[in-house]
């Protein structure tokens, strides 16, 4: 079972997105935590906290390195919560 990680957590994040010109990769500093998903035991949530990343609301794919953890996989769902933070469901490649 994952862990909670602090949503003060400052990560790494490198995400992917798929464009017409071939894939786009990003990189940002940004507060981060982790959390189970709900009934999909093989899959994390991310939750990225304002400001946002450019584009991540796109990405298909992530890479996260949080409080010594590194973590990623491909974006299954995409949720943009009350207070702005933007929470990815992942599958682990």
């Amino acid at each position: 079972m994952m862990t909670t990680t602090p949503l003060t957590s400052l990560g790494h994040i490198d995400y992917g997105i798929d464009s017409l010109f071939g894939r786009i990769t990003k990189s940002a500093e940004c507060q981060v935590g982790l959390e189970p998903v709900e009934n999909e035991p093989n899959r994390f949530a991310l939750r990225v906290h304002a400001p946002l990343p450019e584009d991540l609301e796109k990405a298909n794919t992530v890479l996260v390195n949080v409080d010594g953890r590194r973590l990623g996989g491909v974006i299954r769902h995409t949720e943009r919560l009350d207070d702005d933070s933007l929470k990815l469901e992942v599958e682990p490649k």
